[in-house]
């Protein structure tokens, strides 16, 4: 990690394929414990087809907006808010593709250059992320970039998930 360049960067065309083959590739255990429910993931056509149609969209009428995180220029993994409301709120999401770029400490970076992005580009007032509460990377990893601490609830958190019980975080400003 130390000297390793980060950079975030808004999903183009390019990066699409990316971010299919990790929700289509990835093992169902590895989902599972994320709290997917494989059984709701769309077909790969159309998931890729609703991320080429959201990129082309201005930013105030995205539905879904998401960036990809590099290390060394190399792309490893991607943050996208869902659901976004633009200029009020957004939920993230935080996503490292490949196994071995997995607890480096890149995480703090990435959320402070995603936030950064998600206030700037969608002129948001809040900004709120709910990992399962089970999975304590991303909880330790929000609390120490900045992110408050709200409540621990059960919910459904996305389109593609189980009810679980999340832990809710949330930021008013971009906090790097």
């Amino acid at each position: 990690m130390k000297g390793s360049k980060l950079s975030v960067k808004e999903i183009e065309h390019k990066d699409i394929n990316f971010i299919a083959d990790y929700w289509f590739n990835s093992d169902k255990e590895y989902l599972l414990n994320m709290g997917v429910d494989v059984e709701k993931l769309p077909a790969r056509e159309d998931f890729v087809a609703m991320l080429q149609t959201q990129i082309t969209l201005p930013y105030n009428e995205k539905k879904v907006y998401g960036v990809v995180w590099y290390v060394d220029d190399k792309p490893i993994g991607h943050s996208n808010l869902n659901p976004l409301v633009y200029n009020d709120h957004g939920y993230m999401h935080l996503h490292i593709w490949y196994k071995e770029y997995r607890n480096k400490g890149y995480g703090i970076d990435f959320i402070k250059m995603s936030a950064a992005a998600y206030f700037n580009n969608l002129k948001l007032k809040e900004l709120y992320c709910q990992p399962n509460a089970f999975n304590p990377s991303p909880n330790k990893t929000l609390e120490k970039a900045g992110f408050r601490f709200v409540k621990e609830y059960i919910t459904t958190p996305g389109s593609i998930t189980l009810e679980q019980v999340v832990k809710l975080w949330e930021t008013n400003e971009a906090i790097i």
